[in-house]
């Protein structure tokens, strides 16, 4: 599996250039602290400065060095991303795997539970949601986490109303293992391909997610950055700083669509192992 993976993004340069794009943009979030400025440092003089001299890509209109900005908020974003979507996956594969598992009454109760959750329209309910619990990195962690598993749920649920009829499940129900230790050992781990693409899916949409909330200033408070939130404060200086909202906009573009690639890439490497057996 490992070799057909290495295979598969060596062959597909659009995958290896996303997962090099990941690995670049986590470990200058991490290593943000290196830089020689200060992201919340306030220098009225220096303000909307163009991209050059010491300040690469200029200064906001606090005159704040955007590039270290774009650096720290990428932590957040990519944080917000990561954490949403270990909550939303946990709480989708148990709930999935338990759907599935007992069938009748208890799939029927949380199916429909399901159909009447992505009924509603999620964005707007974590607007809702977000503003009475107030803007914090945790509660958007939560709020988008506890919100965002419906899907996972139904992917779960479906592999494992298939995988329950295997050999190895009836056999651990004839020994006498519990439905709980039956789910975690048993099915979990043969959909663990299936919940590591779904999971890559889950990160790009996160951090849309949170950069919409920013946007709207529902997200991440001043003097703290999100990219979502420069984007909110670059609109007012369209006009004479364009660049304000071309890094955080580059950023967001590229990390989206890199966890898609790469999803996409683990799904059809993923697929062809399911077809070959």
């Amino acid at each position: 599996m490992i070799e057909k993976l290495k295979r598969n993004f060596k062959e597909n340069k659009l995958a290896l250039a996303a997962l090099i794009t990941i690995i670049i943009f986590v470990l200058i979030s991490i290593f943000a602290f290196l830089m020689p400025f200060d992201p919340n440092q306030i220098d009225p003089v220096n303000r909307l400065k163009l991209p050059g001299g010491k300040n690469y890509f200029g200064t906001d209109s606090m005159g704040r060095d955007y590039l270290t900005r774009a650096l720290y908020g990428g932590r957040v974003s990519l944080t917000v991303g990561f954490m949403s979507m270990i909550i939303s996956t946990s709480v989708g594969t148990l709930v999935g795997a338990i759907s599935g598992y007992f069938g009748g009454k208890v799939d029927n109760f949380i199916m429909r539970l399901i159909d009447i959750l992505m009924s509603i329209p999620t964005f707007f309910l974590i607007l809702v949601i977000n503003s009475y619990l107030g803007s914090s990195i945790k509660n958007i962690i939560l709020v988008i986490g506890l919100l965002g598993w419906m899907g996972v749920a139904r992917i779960v649920r479906s592999e494992t109303l298939s995988i329950k009829e295997r050999e190895y499940v009836l056999y651990a129900k004839s020994s006498g293992q519990s439905w709980g230790k039956i789910i975690i050992k048993h099915i979990i781990p043969s959909m663990l391909p299936t919940i590591i693409v779904s999971s890559s899916i889950d990160i790009a949409n996160s951090i849309l997610m949170e950069s919409s909330l920013s946007f709207l200033g529902l997200g991440v408070k001043q003097p703290n950055a999100s990219w979502g939130s420069m984007l909110k404060d670059a609109q007012a200086f369209l006009g004479d700083a364009p660049h304000l909202a071309i890094l955080p906009g580059i950023f967001i573009l590229f990390t989206v669509l890199s966890f898609n690639l790469i999803g996409d890439t683990l799904r059809l490497t993923f697929e062809a192992k399911s077809n070959n057996r």
